[in-house]
């Protein structure tokens, strides 16, 4: 089954959803180790098309973009920070000053230009009613035919200076109004930028923010690393204690090989002889065409008599009484329903109806965990966590009775979890 997901890279989330955190880990370690595996072939075989001229070589093209420092007296990059460096005011004051400058520059601009507006105004009004004036005079002065000119001049020149007096006046309430317009205009450029200010530093506050959430984000990179990693501990663990024990397993796989029988099996695990001739073990004859993966519930059963039966998969060791902790094919609710009032590491083994194989299930102090067991070869194994091959279901039972299952988790198998109901839920299979 591993095999499988590897060689395809895909996995059906049905399946997924049965493996653990443990398991996922180390599927996911797997499947990256078999992408680098395959990437590092078509590496080997692009550097040997090239080197036997099947293939022209890469050339990497010389960018002349670079960037130069300014480096300061110590010969390091040169930094200032403002408000920081000697003799500089507080960074408050400086922005104070920076933006009151800014915005009394910006309303003196403003002013000039509505001074300059104003007063081509007031000249082309003042002049336009002068010329009004002048011919208005002169054309009464020819009317009545004055002959005093000098009372004329008298006049008009009286006339002007009225007119210069009203357009000083005019120039003086113009002047006013444009200070008091350059006084209104300076305080909203300054409240304008004191609120693009705030503004910033609200900007800053949610820069902060983000920055945290990417702190926790790589926390969890981190921490996901860390499972990863304590998944290959695990790995690595049980490879060298499958060395260390594996003999019993070995041994065993070779005498059903052999056609031995279960005393001498028993005998090589407990280490002492025991007398009488040996007992022939029945080895699973397939007569039938076995699915890529179970389709339904009497294609699994008809695998477990055909199959299972022979190789005395949820029977006791040396005897013909089923398991206490064998069930038949029965769901992940009700194996957590039967474990629901039971203690931490109580266990329970049902068939599964994902893969060839079966479903563990185990109670923790507070939830469940399921580990799944492939028996689609010629021995039984976790799917993704335990290396180890053992002979029967049994021999992977007691083994992880004495060694937990993962490290992270220390599951180890204690107490097994019986029938609750009559007929038993695996009636079905020995009928």
């Amino acid at each position: 089954m591993l095999q499988q997901i590897l060689h395809d890279m895909y996995i059906d989330p049905e399946l997924l959803t049965e493996l653990s955190d443990v398991q996922k880990h180390i599927l996911f370690y797997k499947m990256r180790e078999e992408q680098l595996r395959r990437w590092r072939e078509h590496e080997a075989w692009e550097a040997l098309a090239e080197a036997e001229g099947l293939r022209p070589p890469k050339v990497k093209r010389a960018s002349d973009k670079h960037i130069q420092w300014l480096l300061g007296a110590d010969g390091e990059v040169w930094v200032w920070i403002m408000g920081e460096g000697p003799g500089d005011k507080p960074y408050e004051e400086i922005s104070e000053e920076l933006i009151a400058e800014r915005a009394r520059l910006q309303a003196q601009r403003e002013a000039e230009e509505l001074w300059r507006q104003k007063e081509a105004e007031i000249t082309n009004k003042f002049r336009d009613a002068l010329a009004n004036e002048k011919a208005r005079i002169l054309a009464e002065r020819w009317k009545v035919e004055m002959e005093d000119r000098k009372a004329a001049k008298v006049l008009e020149e009286r006339i002007r200076e009225e007119f210069k007096r009203k357009e000083e006046e005019e120039r003086k309430r113009g002047e006013e109004q444009i200070r008091l317009q350059e006084e209104q205009r300076a305080r909203e450029l300054y409240w304008t930028l004191k609120q693009a200010q705030l503004q910033s530093q609200a900007s800053e506050k949610e820069e902060r923010e983000w920055e945290e959430q990417l702190r926790r984000s790589k926390a969890a990179d981190e921490e996901r690393s860390r499972r990863a990693q304590r998944a290959r501990d695990e790995y690595r663990r049980l490879s060298l204690r499958a060395i260390q024990k594996g003999t019993v397993s070995g041994l065993s796989f070779m005498f059903r090989e052999l056609g031995q029988s279960h005393e001498q099996e028993a005998r090589l695990y407990h280490h002492f002889p025991g007398p009488g001739p040996p007992l022939p073990l029945a080895m699973p004859v397939r007569t039938w065409e076995r699915p890529l993966r179970p389709v339904s519930r009497e294609v699994i059963v008809r695998w477990f008599k055909e199959e299972q039966l022979p190789r005395q998969a949820g029977f006791e060791r040396n005897t013909k009484s089923i398991a206490p902790w064998f069930h038949g094919i029965i769901s992940r609710e009700d194996a957590e329903g039967l474990l629901e009032n039971m203690t931490e590491g109580a266990f329970l083994v049902r068939i599964s109806e994902k893969i060839w194989g079966y479903t563990l299930s185990y109670r923790l102090q507070k939830g469940f965990k399921h580990f799944l067991v492939d028996a689609s070869g010629d021995f039984y194994s976790f799917l993704g966590v335990d290396p180890n091959r053992h002979a029967t279901l049994t021999d992977l039972i007691d083994f992880h009775k004495e060694e937990i299952i993962t490290v992270s988790g220390g599951e180890l198998l204690q107490e097994p979890c019986g029938q609750r109901d009559s007929p038993p839920d695996y009636h079905l299979l020995f009928e």
